[in-house]
C-alpha cells in the first residue's frame, strides 16, 4: 500500500537543520572571538570543535540533499497529477457530450427504429466508459488505503483470461481474434477479484497500445510445480528502457496528455504492480521478440493443478463468471469485505451474492 505523505517528516527535518545551522554559526563565532582575543585553545578542544563542526556540517548537507530530493519528487507528482486531471477531464467530457448530443437528437426529431438502436448502443457504450473511469479510480483508492486480504479461492486461470480477453475486444471494438490466449487448463488458489483486476488491466493496456493491425498474445506457463507465469505481449511501439520503472507509478502516461489519442488515466499499470504485490508476485517489462512490449507476471505458490485443455475449453470460454470456480457452489465474499460497486462487481454484499468477475465496461489499463 502506498501511504499518504504527511508534513510531519519535512517539518521535523527543517527544524533539525535550523538547529544545526545555529550551532555551527555559534561555534564559528566563538572560534573567531577566541582567535581575535588571542585566548589559547588546547589541542584537545580544537580538534573536538573541528570534529563536531564537521559532523554537523555533514548532517546539514544531508538534510539539504533530502529536501532537494523531496522537492523533485513533489514536482514530478504535481506534473503527473496535472496530466491526470487533463485525462480525466477528457474522459468525462467526451462521453457526456456524446450522450447529450444523442439525447437532444432523439428529443427534437423523430428517428426510425434502426437509428434508435444505434443511438442506444452508442449511449450505452458512453455510460460504460464513464462507469469504467469511476471504477478505475475506486480501485486505485482501495489499493492506497489498503483492503483486508480476501480468502483464497480455487480459480480456473485459463478461463478467466479467456473471458477478460473477450471483454477487452468488445470494449475496444476489435476482432475477437486480436487477443490470443495460449494456456493449458491451469487451476490456481488465489484471490479471485484481485486476479481479475490484475489481468484485466494488463490485457486492456495491451489491446489499447497494440500496433496496426493489433496483435496481443497471452501465454500461461508454470515452474517448480507451484509458480505460475503469465505473459501479455503486444506488437506496439514498445516502452523505452529508461521509462519502464516509471510506467508503474500513479498518473504516469508517456507523452503529452493533451496530444494523446488513447483514453486512460495513468492508473492501470499502477494497479497491476500493487495488486501483484498483494498477491505475493512480481511484474516485469520486457521487449517482445519482433517488436512491442511484454509484461510478465510471476505468481508464487498458487498452482493447484495443470492439464491440457480440451477443445471445448479452447473454443468456448465460459459465458458466466461463476464458471471460473471449480467448486459445486458459487463463491461468496467473507463477511469482512466492503460493499461497493467495483470493476465488474455488482454491489456485492457479504454472504449474500456471488462474485461476478468481469463485464465489458471495466476500466482499461494505463
Amino acid at each position: 500500500m502506498l501511504e499518504r505523505r504527511s508534513l510531519k517528516g519535512p517539518v521535523v527535518l527543517g527544524v533539525v537543520m535550523i538547529v544545526l545551522v545555529i550551532i555551527l554559526a555559534a561555534m564559528w563565532v566563538v572560534g573567531n572571538i577566541l582567535g581575535a582575543t588571542g585566548t589559547p585553545v588546547s589541542p584537545t578542544m580544537f580538534w573536538a570543535m573541528l570534529a563536531t563542526g564537521g559532523v554537523l556540517l555533514t548532517f546539514v548537507l544531508a538534510g539539504v540533499i533530502t529536501y532537494l530530493t523531496l522537492t523533485v519528487k513533489a514536482f514530478n507528482l504535481n506534473r503527473r497529477q496535472s496530466n491526470f486531471i487533463d485525462s480525466v477531464t477528457h474522459e468525462l467530457k467526451s462521453p457526456l457530450a456524446s450522450l447529450k448530443l444523442y439525447l437532444q437528437t432523439m428529443t427534437r426529431r423523430a428517428v426510425d427504429a434502426d437509428q434508435q438502436q444505434h443511438f442506444h448502443r452508442t449511449m450505452l457504450e458512453d455510460v460504460e466508459r464513464l462507469d469504467s473511469l469511476i471504477n478505475h479510480l475506486l480501485d486505485a483508492a482501495r489499493i492506497e488505503r489498503g483492503v483486508e486480504p480476501q480468502p483464497p479461492a480455487t480459480v480456473r486461470l485459463d478461463q478467466l483470461l479467456d473471458q477478460l480477453a473477450q471483454a477487452a475486444c468488445l470494449r475496444y471494438r476489435t476482432d475477437p481474434g486480436v487477443v490470443s490466449v495460449r494456456s493449458n487448463q491451469v487451476t490456481v488458489n488465489s484471490q479471485l477479484i484481485q486476479l481479475e483486476i490484475l489481468f484485466r488491466n494488463l490485457i486492456d493496456n495491451a489491446v489499447k497500445y497494440a500496433g496496426d493491425p493489433p496483435e496481443v498474445v497471452v501465454t500461461v506457463s508454470t515452474q517448480n510445480q507451484k509458480d505460475v507465469i503469465v505473459r501479455v505481449a503486444d506488437n506496439g511501439c514498445g516502452i523505452p528502457m529508461d521509462q519502464r520503472r516509471k510506467v508503474f507509478g500513479r498518473f504516469v502516461r508517456l507523452g503529452n496528455e493533451l496530444e494523446r489519442s488513447k483514453p486512460g488515466t495513468g492508473l492501470g499499470l499502477y494497479l497491476v504492480r500493487n495488486v501483484a504485490k498483494t498477491l505475493g508476485g512480481v511484474v516485469r517489462v520486457n521487449d517482445r521478440t519482433g517488436g512491442g512490449t511484454e509484461f510478465e507476471v510471476l505468481l508464487r505458490s498458487v498452482l493447484q493443478h495443470e492439464q491440457s485443455r480440451s477443445s471445448d475449453d479452447t473454443e468456448s470460454p465460459p459465458s458466466s463468471p461463476l464458471d471460473f470456480s471449480t467448486g459445486e457452489s458459487p463463491m461468496k465474499l467473507p463477511t469482512n469485505q466492503f460493499d461497493q460497486k467495483g470493476d465488474g462487481q455488482e454491489n456485492i454484499k457479504p454472504d449474500e451474492s456471488t462474485v461476478p468477475l468481469t463485464k465489458p465496461g471495466g476500466p482499461s489499463g494505463g
